[in-house]
Parts: C-alpha cells; sequence; structure tokens
C-alpha cells in the first residue's frame, strides 16, 4: 500500500481492465478504501458503477479522475472544496473549449456553402 506521502507519479500503471474493485483502486491511486467512499460523496465527478450486495465497480476513467482527485489533494495541498472547485472549473474549460470547435467548423461548412451559392 502507498502512503499520503508518495507522489502520484510514483503509482503503478492502470492495467487494461474494464472494471475494477475498490480494492484494485485503493491499491492503484494509493488511497485506503474508506477514502474513496468519503470522496465519492464530495466529488459529483465520481460515480462508480454498483452491482450486487451494493459493491462498487470503477471504470478506467474513475481511477483517473481518483488520481487527479489524489493529486490536487495531497501533491498540490488544496482542500476538499478547492480541489472540487479546480475539476469543475477544468470540465467547465474542456466544455467551452469543444463548443468552439464545434462552431469553428459550422462556420467553415457555412461558409463553404455561401461560396457554392455565389458560384
Amino acid at each position: 500500500m502507498l502512503d499520503a506521502s508518495s507522489s502520484t507519479v510514483d503509482l503503478p500503471p492502470i492495467p487494461g481492465k474494464r472494471y475494477f474493485t475498490i480494492g484494485e483502486v485503493s491499491e492503484l491511486c494509493g488511497v485506503k478504501p474508506h477514502v474513496l467512499r468519503y470522496w465519492e460523496q464530495e466529488f459529483p465527478q465520481l460515480k462508480p458503477v454498483k452491482r450486487r450486495g451494493n459493491r462498487r465497480y470503477y471504470q478506467r476513467h474513475d481511477v483517473l479522475m481518483i488520481r487527479q482527485i489524489r493529486g490536487l489533494l495531497y501533491d498540490q495541498g488544496f482542500t476538499i472544496g478547492g480541489a472540487r472547485q479546480q475539476l469543475s472549473g477544468e470540465t467547465a474549460k474542456h466544455d467551452i473549449t469543444q463548443s468552439q470547435q464545434i462552431v469553428r467548423q459550422i462556420r467553415m461548412e457555412l461558409e463553404e456553402v455561401l461560396q457554392i451559392l455565389k458560384r
């Protein structure tokens, strides 16, 4: 088990599996299972699939999100609230960038249509 003082760089590679148990994620991210359950309550982005007996199954994107949360809290010194705000800000930035790309693409297509109509 990795301790909280080890950096995110020291974490093992994520295997090419579809689902991970809470124990596996605990090992992969260097965070104890009770901390993972707590973070599920604090970070809305973290939603593992729950199956029979309320067992959690994390997907690759969940593991990456947990590593990102761990980095913000342990390596960069953010509070839970600060990390939550940082993550929601990054999501908003990503959405804006994606929207800008879509608008550019539509504009290019409309300009092509305009050129065809001018002929």
